[in-house]
């Protein structure tokens, strides 16, 4: 292994130990590459992350065939989550403190410089993601983030279709959506709003602009929590907004053969791209050229009013809420957590 390197960034000596091992080793991808890769981004990364308490993901070993993502059930795998800042984080990385759903309080990651990014590399990070929310408005949204999730049988392009409509949508509710790639094979779009609302507001946002969708494509959309009713559509991952679930931010490093990365784009280009257009390789010359197209995500704040309004809609006709993730104390207004054919069984 080569010697550590010392990166100079926004004013800080950021150290990289083993710069030359392997991060996506059939590509020739190392460690230094990555660094590399993130501050050719730069502004963009910084931009997505500053001031957002960041959950890492660390794949120390790099990402290689069979490499997999530790879980709640089992924390074997190669890589994993760290929600909590590492002990011995130099001065610069500054934090935010957080508060799960249990109530237990923490500690993360918070990024105000692009030094903190190259640090995270270091640990092996490749993938960030950070909370809906800024410092200090911690339980107050300013995102709201629509995960257009393809199921078996459905595919981007699907995504792509629904996102259009999705578009128009918003437009309807005077709001505007900024779409990227997920970096896999489904679509984001983000929503600034105005840091007014909880997390349990902007969720049953989230599911209420789901289910117009739905009704507008009921071929197309779902927003079914259970698997088994899914169907051959897109879902709606409206659990994406609830406390303490994230998504990988524009320009993370996904583990994926080609090293695929989370990509803004334009609507008007949205339908003649694909996810591995945008890769580790091909993202620098392209940030070179048009820039961060999501920062206008930071420069505007709509309200939720007109969401809410639909939450009520949905409300008076019988529609509430819709179940929370495992992990989750019961939730007040929230239906049984079971899914339908077991529920049908008992």
């Amino acid at each position: 292994m080569a010697e550590a390197m010392e990166f100079e960034v926004d004013g800080h000596a950021v150290r990289v130990s083993s710069p030359d091992k392997p991060y996506f080793a059939e590509l020739g991808i190392t460690k230094s590459d990555v660094v590399r890769y993130f501050l050719s981004v730069g502004d963009g990364i910084l931009g997505a992350l500053r001031d957002r308490p960041t959950t890492l993901e660390r794949w120390p070993g790099g990402v290689f065939e069979g490499a997999r993502l530790s879980t709640r059930a089992d924390s074997r795998g190669d890589a994993f989550y760290q929600k909590r800042v590492p002990k011995g984080a130099p001065p610069f990385v500054e934090t935010a403190r957080i508060t799960f759903p249990s109530g237990r309080p923490a500690d993360e990651v918070c990024p105000t410089t692009l030094a903190v990014v190259v640090w995270a590399v270091n640990l092996g990070t490749l993938t960030f993601h950070p909370w809906p929310v800024r410092r200090p408005e911690v339980d107050h949204p300013d995102q709201l983030r629509i995960d257009l999730d393809p199921q078996p049988g459905t595919d981007f392009r699907d995504a792509v279709r629904v996102a259009r409509e999705l578009r128009a949508l918003l437009a309807s509710l005077g709001m505007e959506g900024f779409p990227k790639t997920s970096g896999g094979r489904g679509l984001h779009v983000y929503v600034p709003i105005e840091p007014r609302w909880t997390f349990v507001e902007a969720r049953r946002a989230v599911i209420a602009l789901g289910r117009e969708l739905a009704r507008r494509m009921p071929d197309d959309v779902t927003v079914s929590w259970w698997k088994e009713e899914r169907g051959k559509r897109i879902f709606i991952d409206f659990n994406q907004m609830a406390r303490d679930r994230t998504i990988a931010c524009a320009y993370s490093i996904r583990p994926t053969p080609r090293a695929q990365v989370s990509a803004p784009v334009t609507w008007d280009e949205l339908p003649d791209v694909m996810p591995a257009d945008f890769t580790v390789h091909s993202m620098p010359e392209r940030f070179a050229q048009v820039g961060d197209l999501h920062a206008d995500v930071a420069a505007k704040a709509f309200s939720l009013e007109p969401l809410l309004d639909l939450v009520a809609r949905d409300e008076a006709k019988g529609e509430g809420d819709l179940p929370y993730p495992p992990e989750y104390p019961k939730m007040a207004g929230e239906p049984k957590r079971v899914q339908p054919s077991r529920a049908r069984n008992d």
